[in-house]
């Protein structure tokens, strides 16, 4: 026989099976045992069958199997280098080994509407799992006409006919404020995007704060900066450049707190004898930093859990959006 001119047939022969077990095996069809796929699945790759046409999404005899799609960024410009993204994947991760899922990472980066369908309509997964909404809301909704299988990590907006889950932002961008409030800062920077939409709702968790804790609202303060710390840190070397008054920061991720914290060394002010400076986030690196970062800690543990169950379980429960808390970790950034 020919190398590369196998046919079904002949695999069926060799393995000492029918046609159609084959084939169901290739498939990775419940009704094969495990014994039978393993060795169709080695003969099909000794024999050059052309068997990726067959090929299940991931490793035969897994529960599910569960694809990752990151959408093009919004804000966190560094995309999956981002630490918070690599924790948010571990949880992901465990919360699938625990269901006897498979997890796969797409390639593919969504702009648009079309982008979407086409992620959802290639994938051979039961569901997808979409890291970040970036500015695709109207664009998530419209997918949800067609499709259940997938769920999105983020924000959730009152029109939204998706399901999501994501932290409570505005829960933790008021806590962050609120603490440098009782700590007696006056004049509080708000350090990040405004526009992507988990940052927009740390910043209006920051202004609510700021009402509740009778401070004026001075846009000076609320200052662009992408997630980053290059970012963060030219922004904050613009503030103290032009003059600008401020003894707090409340930073809409850890790496942009990371790079206020530079520039404040760098401008010869202590942290946090003049300048109190939370995070957000608690990442891996955050309790490490000089001062050790004060920061808002995300449950990643169990948001991979909800994300993942959301997406292979059924119910009403199931398809409805949910928010995990978020919680304050004091450190020495903040002074108290």
């Amino acid at each position: 026989m020919s190398r590369g001119a196998t046919r079904l047939e002949d695999l069926a022969k060799l393995a000492g099976v029918s046609i159609s077990t084959a084939s169901r095996a290739l498939n990775d069809s419940p009704a094969v045992n495990q014994r039978t796929k393993q060795l169709i699945w080695k003969l099909a790759r000794e024999m050059d069958y052309p068997f990726r046409r067959y090929m299940p999404a991931g490793p035969i005899g897994a529960e599910a199997t569960i694809a990752l799609v990151t959408p093009r960024p919004q804000g966190r410009d560094s995309g999956m280098s981002d630490p918070f993204f690599l924790e948010l994947l571990a949880g992901v991760g465990e919360a699938a080994k625990e269901r006897g899922c498979d997890v796969i990472l797409s390639h593919i980066a969504p702009a648009n509407f079309e982008d979407l369908a086409a992620a959802m309509n290639t994938s051979r997964a039961e569901g997808v799992i979409f890291l970040g909404q970036s500015s695709l809301h109207a664009a998530f909704n419209r997918l949800a006409e067609t499709e259940t299988r997938f769920v999105v990590w983020g924000a959730q907006f009152p029109d939204q006919a998706y399901c999501s889950v994501g932290s409570d932002n505005i829960q933790g961008g008021r806590r962050a404020t609120l603490h440098l409030a009782r700590l007696g800062r006056k004049r509080i920077v708000f350090l990040g995007d405004t526009e992507a939409p988990e940052a927009m709702h740390r910043h209006r968790g920051y202004l609510e704060a700021l009402e509740q804790a009778k401070l004026g609202v001075d846009p000076d303060l609320i200052v662009p900066a992408h997630f980053e710390v290059e970012s963060a840190e030219a922004a904050v070397d613009s503030l103290i450049h032009h003059g600008i008054q401020f003894d707090g920061v409340v930073a809409a991720s850890d790496l942009i707190a990371l790079g206020a914290i530079r520039a404040l060394k760098h401008a010869g002010l202590s942290v946090p004898g003049d300048v109190s400076v939370m995070g957000f986030d608690n990442v891996p690196f955050s309790r490490y930093a000089s001062p050790a970062l004060s920061t808002i800690a995300q449950d990643t543990a169990k948001a991979g859990r909800l994300m993942v169950s959301k997406l292979l379980d059924s119910g009403e429960r199931a398809s409805r959006s949910e928010r995990v808390p978020t919680d304050l970790i004091i450190r020495e950034s903040c002074g108290g």
